[in-house]
């Protein structure tokens, strides 16, 4: 093993061997100069929109408000601390800002003792704070109290969530105190329009109910009580009703661990007052009927005209659907082989703003466009196209606000009417001269099949002029994330995309590769046979994207690369185990390791009785589908980096490969980044990072800048 790789190259700026940065090269500080946008959100009742803008991990809120909408930055935060700005949420008329500072909110579960993330080592303990922005930008942000997941309502009363129970307190952080008590751990805060009551969700590990408080001393009513777990609560826009899903209740004869198994749910709705209900909806009991597994999940509306708007997967695509609140046959809404993604409703009920991977296009299906639909039906008309990309729409009077990008303008926040004219920019979001952005290459959209034959998509990274150029596979994580033809919505991504168009300009050509297990290519590709550890049948991929790689013009194929991070470090590493005749190095991003493990952790605990089902062929098959389980044929070297406070792959993950490579002779370097997480929180983890990967690549492959 070598030594930590950690040295005076990460502060300048990286120069691979024999490279000189000329007019098309740049260093990777550069690359990651971007500005960076999310949290896109909107007033109910008012022309006022919100959102987040990273610069080199400095974090803060901007407000725009209409008819104008000029941006304003109404916090003033300064460093690169790695705290998270996030849950941006309006008062109903938009005269209140409230949001959460700190936590990690993408983990997977919690650090023990509901420890925040402490990215900077900072020995003062990080807690994680709801704070007040002034919407004007007259006054300054200030510090509210301790709590999470706010709520405001119509009369400006705040609720939040701290230790998994609800909160008041007044927006100068005096008179906190418990609102209610109450046995489950609760979520989910949802107003009534006028204000007077309040709705949640009170998980009881094996059942979830949805809970309505109403006042000091008046017992909590419950929505249609039953074994099942009820979420998701949104109110009738008159405040008598409420409509919620419910999924079966935790319990039952263990399901198959190694087969797929339907999901079901339904849709009810209650009446506030007595807590009475009725279904109104139920999904058909088969695969592509399951709970959706993607943004929003159900996206649960009631929209105007006293429709309920939802997602389902019924047709295999993730589309939007109204039924009526009476019940009924729902009415499909967006038809066609596509995924609709992010979601927003008019601020008159009626209309339904979405994304979707479609368009006249071809390649479209790897970007995103914003369209609008009637919650009474009609064909879906089409508000953005082209070879740009746009996402997370917020709905506005007359039209909406998204954010919007290309192959070489990153994120930033624009607007349109309803009928499609008018986008425009906001003012003030363009990144720095340093940016260079003018010299990306444009991705271009490619195909291959696996060898079981399914095609397979991805996007290649390739300067005009490249002559036997090493190559490398990007693997994204999740897995349910698809890749684009430019930025992405999520900065985890973004950062992803920029040191692909980094080692493009650097000698290398790069193939990010959308392999089964992704989003928008309909659920049975999401959902194969044999997947992850049940298989690994979508490592296939991987390969047939390697091998494509290696017939590449420009590409030397004896110089093959891989890296990838979280779901993508588990098939960088399986890559290297299974096929180091093809994947000659790799950079593993905190990647899980041995699937067994994970199948124990989450089948194990509740199924350790007498029924153990197929817990023990699964936890066979699951160590197989591992790169452990082929450490012996694993020859190529690789470096390892993994933040120690990880809260979605466990740190004991990559410990346990090292010393497993370690045994064998393997040559492995490694990056540990003390008390960042999973999604480092610090522009200077991710700059640190990535320089490693980027050195460690051309180290190994050898790639000299253009």
């Amino acid at each position: 093993m070598r030594g930590l790789i950690i040295g005076a190259a990460l502060a300048v700026g990286l120069l691979l061997p024999g490279a000189s940065l000329g007019a098309e090269s740049f260093s990777i500080r550069e690359a990651l100069s971007y500005p960076f946008v999310l949290g896109l959100m909107s007033a109910p009742h008012a022309d006022r929109i919100a959102w987040v803008r990273v610069v080199r991990g400095v974090r803060n809120v901007w407000v725009a408000e209409g008819p104008v909408f000029t941006p304003k930055q109404v916090t003033q935060f300064t460093e690169d601390d790695g705290q998270e700005l996030t849950q941006l949420t309006f008062s109903p008329d938009g005269s209140v800002l409230v949001f959460v500072r700190g936590g990690d909110h993408d983990a997977n579960w919690p650090a023990k003792g509901a420890l925040q993330p402490d990215p900077t080592s900072n020995p003062t303990e990080p807690k994680i704070t709801l704070w007040f922005a002034d919407p004007t930008g007259a006054k300054p942000a200030a510090k509210i109290v301790e709590g999470d997941a706010p709520a405001i309502s119509s009369t400006g009363a705040l609720a939040y969530l701290k230790d998994d129970q609800v909160w008041t307190a007044k927006l100068d952080g005096t008179g906190a105190k418990k609102l209610f008590f109450d046995r489950g751990k609760d979520s989910e805060l949802a107003w009534s329009p006028d204000g007077a009551k309040l709705a949640f969700v009170s998980n009881r590990e094996d059942h979830a109910f949805v809970g309505v408080y109403s006042a000091e001393g008046q017992p909590i009513a419950w929505m249609a009580p039953s074994t099942g777990v009820d979420d998701a609560p949104v109110w009738s826009p008159d405040g008598k009703r409420i409509a919620f899903t419910r999924k079966p209740g935790l319990g039952g004869a263990p399901q198959p661990i190694l087969k797929r198994s339907p999901q079901p749910w339904a849709i009810w709705t209650a009446e506030a007052a007595t807590g009475a209900g009725h279904r109104v909806w139920k999904s058909p009991d088969t695969l592509h009927g399951s709970y959706p597994d993607v943004a929003g999940e159900a996206n649960l509306h009631w929209a105007g005209n006293d429709r309920l708007t939802f997602l389902s997967e019924v047709d295999n695509w993730p589309h939007l659907y109204a039924v009526t609140a009476a019940g009924g046959e729902p009415r499909l809404l967006t038809p066609g082989a596509f995924m609709v993604e992010h979601l927003a409703v008019s601020a008159d009920g009626k209309t339904l703003i979405y994304s979707a991977n479609t368009g006249k296009d071809p390649d479209d299906n790897q970007r995103r466009h914003i369209y609008r639909v009637s919650v009474d039906g009609g064909a879906p008309a089409p508000l953005t196209g082209g070879a740009t990309l746009e996402w997370s729409p917020a709905a506005f009077s007359t039209g909406a606000a998204f954010i919007g990008a290309d192959a070489r303008h990153p994120p930033a926040v624009e607007m349109i009417a309803l009928n499609g004219s008018g986008r425009r920019q906001l003012a003030g979001q363009a990144p720095g001269p340093e940016f260079p952005g003018a010299r990306f290459v444009v991705p271009k959209k490619v195909t291959f099949k696996a060898p079981d034959g399914t095609t397979v998509e991805g996007q290649l990274f390739q300067a005009q002029d490249a002559v036997k150029t090493p190559g490398v596979i990007f693997v994204h994580g999740g897995p349910p994330r698809q890749m684009m033809l430019g930025w992405s919505y999520m900065d985890y991504y973004s950062n992803a995309y920029a040191v692909n168009q980094y080692l493009a300009a650097h000698g290398f050509t790069a193939l990010s590769v959308n392999y089964r297990l992704g989003i928008g290519y309909g659920w049975d590709f999401q959902h194969p046979e044999r997947g992850g550890p049940t298989g690994s049948s979508e490592y296939q991929d991987v390969a047939a994207g390697g091998r494509f790689l290696q017939a590449t013009a420009g590409v030397d194929p004896a110089r093959i690369g891989i890296w990838g991070g979280s779901y993508g470090g588990l098939l960088t590493a399986l890559g290297l185990a299974r096929n180091s005749d093809l994947f000659k190095a790799g950079v593993d991003f905190h990647g899980v390791h041995d699937w067994s493990r994970t199948v124990y952790r989450e089948a194990g605990a509740r199924l350790d009785r007498y029924e153990k089902g197929d817990l023990a062929e699964a936890m066979a098959v699951a160590f197989r589908a591992s790169p452990v389980a082929d450490v012996a044929t694993w020859t190529s070297p690789v470096l390892l980096i993994h933040g120690d406070d990880d809260r979605n792959v466990h740190f004991a993950e990559t410990v346990d490969l090292a010393r497993r490579l370690e045994a064998k002779g393997v040559d492995y370097e490694e990056l540990v980044i003390p008390d960042d997480i999973h999604g480092f929180l610090r522009y200077g983890s991710w700059l640190k990072a990535d320089t490693a990967a980027a050195e460690y690549l051309a180290r190994k492959l050898g790639a000299a800048a253009k």
